[in-house]
């Protein structure tokens, strides 16, 4: 029977048939890997997935994390399946070999990872949030922060976290206001509240490493003046130890609609609760240089946001599946020129519309994932490239984030719609599972940055920075995948409706930036967020079948068939978006709150 997780056989043709990953074993760094040792990276991550995260997912929402005043308390199944991930090395997978890491191409890890992500996004958050916060002290951290706090991590015993957010600051952390205060023997002392932290506070790990923002006093104003700190739940003892207990206080958990098995925390930094009078203040040590913290922390945060859209794919990817099979299980109905009431019903699969469904679903997830292991794999090239083609790389990486993040979150929340419809009544019910994957895949859209942040993002700076030139990179691009495919017989037609689309984004983004009114530029960012994405999912869908149009079987048809819906029913779309936004429209610009009523 075929996994109800992911589809072994797209990832395959997505990393081998698409992607050539094991092109990749080329590259130095990956020179002792090959197709091999890649498929026994994802046997290993479809079978822990299958066997040790999948098994407990409704458990862990039904039982969601509970805290009694003192403790937290999460199911079992929770730490066992996290002492496996973390015993079989893969929290290391994508690091260096000095490390005990099993240098995978970002490529392969992302693959495996999806694998979890689909399977129980709830347990799979804590040894990601810590995959990212090992990174950033890699990247930015001192030798002795990474042998501190780096390796524990690695190896299982600690977890990350990444502490942004205020509660009166939300996602503007210009406004935050936790104070680090310097002292002489080189550390501070953190003082304020970090709210909707991810793993905040659990009991899964011998102590929870927190990368936290806050001002110097005397620094500069807004983001100018953020700086970046370590700041363990304990602090080390001399042998680098889990000890005392640091001035870091769990205030509450967040309650959620879905991702409810990760905790969400409020937490107090410095209010004296675990520090003896007059000696109140979270111990914590600057990363890197003072009022350099945001721009250290996007290391992390444009890494997350890449693994949100992999998380929003992989759900909507699994909710795909579940319905696909109850399609074909459930028989109900006749076909409409069946006039016999005597004849027996036919499956669910048999009806058009229920076929419309499906196939957008398969558009919106089979696209997504493809979109993210695309990026993934820029990340690979990146980290290799020299100098002058690295900067191409990161330039092509900055403008696809924001999409590879928010289109995901909002067109894979969309199939997970489509899959619950497809289930009808049952599907609501909590005897089913695509309900529950709604709920956790509604969290996408907001967290690390929101939709409408990442679209003022993109229209805003990615595709204007350097006078247009990532634009202009990722415009060329697509361009000469349209001229591969004009050539083409069966999707040269694909190839013309793309070309239109592209040099229509072109015109209306200078249309917009052109305007000289920079609030009316920004007011229908997220209208250019999804036109934009639909574009460049387009795009990765003709990529598709110009490996798919070529082969014969009934995998490739299924390529075949669900770009062509991208083509006839998605990309059209484009056109009303680009038409709205070329008007410059003003009516939520210029909307009154008093006009809203009561």
């Amino acid at each position: 029977m075929s996994s109800l997780i992911l589809s072994r056989r797209d990832i395959e043709f997505l990393l081998y048939e698409w992607l050539d990953a094991e092109q990749l074993c080329e590259l130095p760094r990956y020179q002792d890997h090959s197709r091999d040792t890649f498929d026994a990276a994802l046997d290993l991550c479809e079978q822990m997935a299958t066997e040790h995260f999948a098994t407990h997912n409704k458990k862990n929402d039904a039982n969601e994390p509970w805290f009694d005043g003192e403790k937290v308390h999460i199911i079992p199944e929770v730490k066992s399946a996290l002492d496996l991930f973390a015993k079989a090395g893969l929290v290391a997978a994508g690091q260096d070999y000095e490390f005990g890491g099993m240098q995978l191409p970002t490529l392969v890890e992302k693959a495996c990872f999806a694998w979890f992500l689909a399977a129980n996004v709830g347990t799979s958050a804590y040894p990601f949030l810590t995959i990212g916060n090992c990174n950033l002290l890699l990247a930015h951290g001192s030798e002795e922060q990474i042998n501190t706090w780096v390796r524990p991590m690695m190896e299982g015993r600690f977890f990350g976290t990444m502490c942004l957010s205020e509660p009166q600051a939300g996602s503007s952390l210009a406004d935050i206001r936790t104070r680090a205060e310097p002292q002489a023997d080189g550390s501070y002392r953190l003082f304020g509240n970090k709210m909707w932290i991810s793993g905040g506070e659990h009991p899964l790990s011998e102590n929870i490493v927190h990368l936290v923002l806050a001002k110097i006093p005397g620094g500069p104003p807004g983001v100018k003046g953020i700086s970046l700190f370590i700041v363990p739940r304990n602090l080390p003892d001399e042998a680098g130890n889990a000890a005392e207990h640091n001035d870091v206080v769990l205030a509450g958990l967040n309650h959620k609609m879905g991702y409810r098995g990760t905790t969400n925390t409020l937490l107090n930094f410095g209010e004296g609760k675990f520090r003896p009078a007059g000696q109140a203040g979270a111990i914590g040590w600057l990363v890197g240089e003072p009022h350099k913290g945001l721009t250290y922390m996007f290391h992390m945060m444009n890494e997350a946001r890449i693994g949100v859209g992999l998380g929003a794919a992989a759900l909507g990817y699994t909710g795909y599946l579940h319905s696909l099979e109850y399609a074909r299980q459930r028989r109900q109905g006749r076909l409409v020129s069946n006039k016999d009431p005597r004849s027996d019903p036919v499956a669910l699969i048999e009806h058009a519309d229920i076929k419309r469904m499906l196939l957008a679903q398969k558009a919106y997830v089979e696209g997504g994932l493809a979109l993210n292991l695309y990026c993934s794999k820029l990340i690979d090239e990146e980290r290799n490239a020299l100098d002058e083609e690295q900067g191409r790389v990161t330039l092509l990486l900055d403008i696809l984030t924001p999409i590879a993040k928010s289109w995901p979150s909002q067109w894979c929340l969309e199939a997970n719609n489509l899959a619950i419809q497809v289930h009808g009544g049952y599907g609501y019910t909590r005897d089913y599972n695509v309900e529950q994957f709604y709920r956790d895949n509604r969290l996408n859209l907001i967290h690390e940055g929101t939709h409408g942040i990442q679209a003022m993002d993109l229209l805003g700076r990615k595709v204007v920075v350097q006078d247009g030139a990532g634009l202009e990179l990722l415009m060329q691009l697509m361009l000469q995948t349209t001229a591969r495919a004009a050539r083409n017989a069966g999707i040269a037609e694909f190839a013309a409706d793309l070309d239109a689309a592209i040099y229509r984004v072109v015109d209306v983004t200078r249309q917009l930036h052109g305007c000289g009114h920079p609030e009316l530029t920004l007011a229908n960012a997220a209208v250019y967020l999804e036109a934009f994405g639909h574009i460049v999912v387009a795009w990765i869908w003709l990529e598709q079948m110009l490996v798919a149009n070529t082969r014969d079987g009934d995998f490739y048809r299924g390529k075949m068939q669900a770009g062509q819906y991208f083509f006839n029913w998605e990309l059209p779309k484009t056109t009303q978006w680009m038409d709205l936004l070329a008007s410059l429209d003003t009516s939520c610009l210029h909307m009154q709150d008093s006009w809203f009523g009561a």
